[in-house]
């Protein structure tokens, strides 16, 4: 029997790759989006999701059992960019990064355990970030809500050993999506005395997004993954220098790894 597979963010970009790449390995796959309608020609079927509204997270896991009986993997993809001066990005949208990118998350995970635990089986990945190894300038919110999920995954994973669910993390560098345009900027304000940084920094960081690698390549590591009787806690996936970024922090005394990254965003 096909394993039963849910991705969360499946409308697009990374999460729309996972999903077209895992139909064609054969497992059935739901993805999700705050408006299915939008998405007429997607491959694989889409469930309604606010990964922010609790009701939206139970009906979106309960449809998935109703429809097939059990969840065997569940991708935590949905995300949300967001980048400025953290001294001048409004409080409400630190709350909604850390709503989408954590908070969104764990109360997928924990809506979805008592199913897998009934079934003891499941497997829960969850989509992080290389930039949550590290703090970087005008993405700090941005790392520090992908950290947040990267830590508490090692703790899940302690937690829910005993009833044969499995958790790891994927950390992906720059992909070719179009998360940038969804991102949330903080504004370039005339007055404000990180004008030239932030505009500099803010340039560099689109510019990644667009050399970025082929999601295809996230969607093989999560089928990979799926595959493995016993995943590893953390995978990082994307070009060597980021995955090397994470290395270097850690063999490298703190103010020369700092150094390392203003010479890099140029601030």
């Amino acid at each position: 029997m096909a394993k039963v597979i849910l991705i969360t963010g499946g409308s697009s970009g990374i999460g729309k790759s996972i999903g077209e790449f895992l139909l064609g390995k054969g497992y059935c796959v739901y993805g999700t989006s705050r408006d299915p309608s939008k998405y007429p020609n997607s491959k694989f079927s889409l469930l309604p999701l606010d990964v922010t509204d609790r009701n939206s997270i139970k009906k979106c896991i309960s449809d998935v059992l109703n429809l097939q009986g059990r969840l065997d993997v569940l991708v935590n993809n949905a995300g949300a960019g967001i980048t400025g001066p953290i001294e001048e990005i409004p409080h409400k949208e630190i709350q909604r990064n850390f709503d989408i990118n954590f908070f969104g998350p764990v109360s997928m995970i924990q809506t979805t355990l008592p199913a897998m635990r009934a079934q003891n089986s499941g497997l829960i990945i969850n989509i992080t970030s290389i930039a949550g190894y590290m703090g970087l300038p005008y993405r700090g919110v941005y790392c520090a809500s992908k950290g947040a999920l990267e830590i508490i995954t090692e703790a899940f994973r302690m937690e829910i050993k005993d009833f044969n669910i499995k958790m790891t993390n994927i950390a992906p560098g720059d992909f070719a999506t179009n998360i940038a345009s969804g991102r949330y900027h903080a504004p370039l304000l005339d007055n404000s005395a990180y004008k030239t940084p932030y505009g500099n920094t803010l340039k560099l960081m689109d510019t990644h997004v667009d050399d970025g690698s082929d999601p295809r390549i996230m969607a093989n590591a999560v089928y990979k993954i799926i595959e493995t009787d016993n995943p590893k806690i953390h995978y990082k996936v994307g070009k060597f220098l980021q995955k090397f970024s994470i290395v270097l922090k850690r063999i490298l005394p703190d103010r020369a790894y700092e150094y390392m990254l203003e010479k890099h965003y140029k601030i």
